[in-house]
């Protein structure tokens, strides 16, 4: 018999322990993998933030329409500039009130929202072209201020490093949870099957003939419970996803995206490695017989 029949056999003779220990690797690789999920997104708005090339003109109230017309031929006639859009106080006032149903946003007149120039920066643009013609704007008396989102961009950066430090703190808790579950289901199922085990040794089988199984057992485990963790997580994003405000979206300049399938592999292979080295190292004492 082969050591994946002896140990699909071995598993379904407990399945219940087995299942115990999915579930159970399962709620330790949610947390981590929902922690993974916020880190992904994040870093999508930090880069789209930062890599956007945009820049918003804000106007003064009392600058005129010539004044106005300036500004804006001269961002077009500027180098790296591929596009300028002119957004008076009555269409700011509608993109940010759109269907909301905030009646402290509705009450709210259009002078609440000034009108901007947004200016389009082209890709290849670097950071110290975007401040010296935010510097040049900001000297001009028509402009009250310019916002370049570098400030946003190095928030997400700081919120980002939290993130990763977070997930990296939450992948040795379950590393420790994954090696406590499964060591103490191999060794649960070790006991429960001890005398098939000590017949085995008696006609001559060695260590490693009886630890495969279990080994494969132990991985079999950790996989699975990486693996419904996943899919547990996945319906949960469907769900925020479909109450996600679209109007957000626009706001933030990127939609929710889930895992990557390198991290959804990543993380079952994960699994499956932790368990196996978790079998083996709980039966290298028990295995004296």
């Amino acid at each position: 018999m082969t050591p994946v029949e002896r140990a699909w056999r071995g598993t379904r003779g407990d399945w219940r322990l087995h299942s115990l220990s999915v579930f159970s690797v399962a709620v330790a690789f949610v947390c981590l993998a929902a922690a993974l999920l916020v880190v992904v997104n994040v870093h999508a708005i930090k880069n789209r933030w930062v890599e956007s090339g945009r820049a918003s003109v804000y106007l003064n109230p009392e600058a005129t329409p010539a004044q106005i017309q300036a500004i804006e031929d001269a961002l077009r006639a500027t180098p790296g500039v591929t596009d300028v859009r002119f957004v008076s106080s009555d269409d700011a006032r509608r993109e940010v009130v759109g269907g909301s149903d905030s009646e402290v946003l509705s009450a709210l007149p259009a002078e609440a929202f000034p009108a901007s120039l947004e200016v389009r920066i082209a890709d290849d643009a670097d950071a110290t072209q975007l401040g010296k013609l935010s510097s040049q704007l900001s000297s001009l008396p028509a402009v009250e201020a310019v916002e370049t989102y570098e400030n946003w961009g190095e928030r997400l950066g700081s919120l980002l490093a939290g993130g990763t430090t977070a997930s990296l703190v939450l992948a040795l808790v379950v590393l420790a949870a994954v090696v406590s579950v499964v060591s103490s289901t191999i060794r649960l199922s070790l006991q429960r099957r001890r005398i098939e085990v000590e017949i085995l040794k008696l006609v001559g089988a060695t260590d490693s003939y009886v630890r495969r199984p279990f080994v494969l057992e132990g991985a079999a485990q950790g996989a699975l419970g990486a693996f419904f963790a996943i899919l547990i997580l996945g319906v949960l994003y469907a769900i925020v996803r479909d109450h996600f405000d679209g109007q957000l979206a626009v706001l933030l300049g990127v939609t929710p995206t889930f895992l990557p399938w390198t991290v959804v592999l990543g993380m079952v292979t994960l699994g499956g490695l932790l368990g196996a080295l978790a079998a083996f190292g709980s039966l290298r004492k028990l295995l004296t017989v």
